[in-house]
């Protein structure tokens, strides 16, 4: 299936450097929309053509303002936004200082915020648009040392679903994807060997964490595969849903 309403669209995506991101970033081109892809560090994004790499704070509601005022001057109405910026913290509750739960928290919430109310000013008055935000299954389960993280995804997952209760009236669609596991930068920085990917497949029971029912993992083409579809028309009968992208791992119902 050719999806479609992507073709001539001007779309930001927010940690564009990451696996993730980047994936998003790369469909979104392929598929034909105007990309402004955006992360603390634009050096790491692929940019040319139809992908321009901006520095982004998301944390900076000032700085997130003005790069949607840039980009819809420069490329015309950003008619699609997809928030993946964060951070993980993987500290005990007892351990986390108040800085570490405050900086997950600007990232993870505060920026979806800025990115998605920037864009909600702009497409209610136009009628139209699609925002995603990149969420996690851990927003849905609770998971041994990862209290901020979780929090801040779950957080994030209800801001978007109360985004799109608000915008439907305008058409406006606004969803979720909460990936699993996934081979980035993020999941293998936490793997302590070469065993790492078969010890998160198999479960890791010492801290309540299930295994992936479809023994493997996710790659950063899944989950943007998942955005994509939510993006285009032919999701266009969905909003406020959450589509888990994890392999069945919280065996959610």
């Amino acid at each position: 299936m050719q999806l479609t309403g992507i073709a001539g669209r001007t779309a930001i995506v927010t940690g564009a450097a990451g696996g993730i991101g980047n994936a998003v970033v790369r469909l979104l081109a392929e598929a034909g929309a105007r990309v402004v892809a955006a992360d603390l560090d634009p050096a790491a994004i692929k940019a040319g053509g139809t992908v321009r790499a901006e520095r982004l704070d998301v944390r900076d509601a000032a700085a997130v303002e003005a790069l949607v005022e840039r980009s819809e001057r420069d490329w015309g109405p950003v008619d699609i936004g997809v928030n993946v910026a964060g951070v993980l913290s993987t500290d005990l509750v007892a351990e986390t200082s108040d800085a570490t739960w405050r900086n997950v928290f600007a990232v993870n919430v505060d920026g979806v915020f800025h990115l998605s109310r920037a864009l909600a000013r702009r497409m209610a008055p136009r009628k139209r648009g699609a925002i995603v935000t990149v969420g996690s299954n851990s927003a849905g389960i609770p998971r041994h040392g990862m209290a901020a993280y979780a929090a801040s995804k779950a957080a994030a997952t209800m801001f978007t679903r109360c985004l799109g209760l608000e915008l439907a009236e305008h058409g406006i669609r606004c969803n979720i994807v909460a990936p699993g596991s996934t081979l980035t930068p993020m999941q293998t920085g936490m793997w302590a060997d070469e065993n790492g990917a078969a010890r998160v497949i198999a479960g890791l029971p010492e801290v309540y964490k299930t295994g992936i029912p479809l023994k493997k993992l996710a790659t950063p083409e899944d989950v943007a595969n998942a955005v994509l579809f939510l993006l285009s028309d032919e999701a266009s009968h969905i909003t406020m849903a959450d589509l888990y992208v994890d392999g069945g791992a919280t065996l959610r119902a």
